[in-house]
């Protein structure tokens, strides 16, 4: 294990309110049995880094049999990330991939020119009570790679790289972050971390990355003498040395960047894309149902529903 270089005496209080670019607010969505807090895309930002999409899911609580349902459903030209705190998902995918993943654990899945998947509670969670509490988010691809053929990978929760010290303890989901590097092969430069901070401990944002923002999954932070409570994301100013501070109860963060995509990225349901020509193509193909014959096919053992185009 690795550790992040000393601060400088006096950050962060020597950084001005305005070294936050965005401050998001996420919107709330009740889904019956679960609420999900969405911050990506936001009316003011689209994007951080490659990050499109990034959902919190729960946390929630269900009865003996009960449990999440997501049924299989398409996507194109972007990568998910599935990261949980509490509970479990049972991932099937179009590329044969059927993964259960637990707290701490990763599941990388790159759509590109098409892939279907579901994700459900386990059969083994719905045996007792269960709770789910995590993060889902989306990277959108370079160009080049909107049209490659799909692919998953899973990540135990002891080959993601962990560096810590008294107080801080981070784990590197992906890209390269504090000298470390995560498992998971990146097609664009990226960073995504989730950190534990003990009340008052600091942490300085990577400075190597364009775009670097925060996710405050739980208590709150300091920065620039300002507080920030749970349910926000904030965005830097590219180029400023960024330190924060957790607050009086600690804090839990996902912290995320990376490059900035050349050129626009369109998104419309569970598809982005570089052209909105790429976009009206999958819809038609998923509105076909002409399963293994074009981008897309339903799941090894999950291949009884989908979710139907919306109109």
């Amino acid at each position: 294990m690795s550790w992040i270089p000393a601060m400088a005496p006096g950050c962060p209080d020597d950084m001005g309110a305005d070294v936050i670019e965005t401050l998001i607010v996420p919107r709330s969505r009740d889904l019956g049995d679960f609420e999900v807090r969405r911050a990506l895309p936001a009316p003011k930002r689209q994007m951080v880094g490659p990050f499109i999409f990034f959902d919190q899911a729960g946390p929630a609580e269900f009865l003996t049999g009960r449990g999440v349902d997501v049924r299989p459903h398409p996507h194109v030209g972007l990568g998910t990330v599935t990261y949980l705190f509490q509970g479990d998902f049972h991932h099937r995918d179009s590329t044969g991939a059927d993964q259960i993943i637990r707290p701490g654990e990763l599941n990388w899945m790159v759509a590109g020119r098409g892939v279907t998947h579901s994700e459900r509670t386990s059969a083994e969670a719905r045996s007792g009570p269960n709770s789910l509490f995590g993060i889902q988010t989306w990277l959108a691809l370079p160009e080049k790679d909107e049209e490659a053929a799909p692919q998953f990978e899973h990540y135990s929760k002891g080959t993601l790289p962990v560096v810590e010290d008294e107080g801080v303890k981070l784990r590197l989901i992906l890209g390269n972050a504090y000298g470390e590097k995560a498992p998971a092969r990146m097609l664009s430069e990226t960073f995504y971390a989730d950190v534990m901070l003990e009340a008052g401990r600091r942490l300085p944002m990577p400075d190597e990355h364009e775009d670097r923002g925060i996710y405050i999954v739980e208590g709150s932070i300091v920065v620039a003498g300002q507080d920030y409570e749970a349910g926000q994301m904030m965005v830097f100013r590219p180029g400023d040395r960024i330190t924060i501070s957790a607050g009086a109860r600690g804090a839990r963060l996902m912290i995320l960047g990376g490059a900035t995509l050349p050129g626009p990225r369109y998104i419309w349901w569970n598809f982005v894309a570089s052209s909105r020509e790429r976009i009206e193509e999958a819809k038609a193909e998923w509105r076909a149902q002409k399963w293994g014959q074009g981008r897309f096919d339903l799941p090894v053992g999950d291949r009884q529903e989908h979710i139907p185009l919306p109109d």
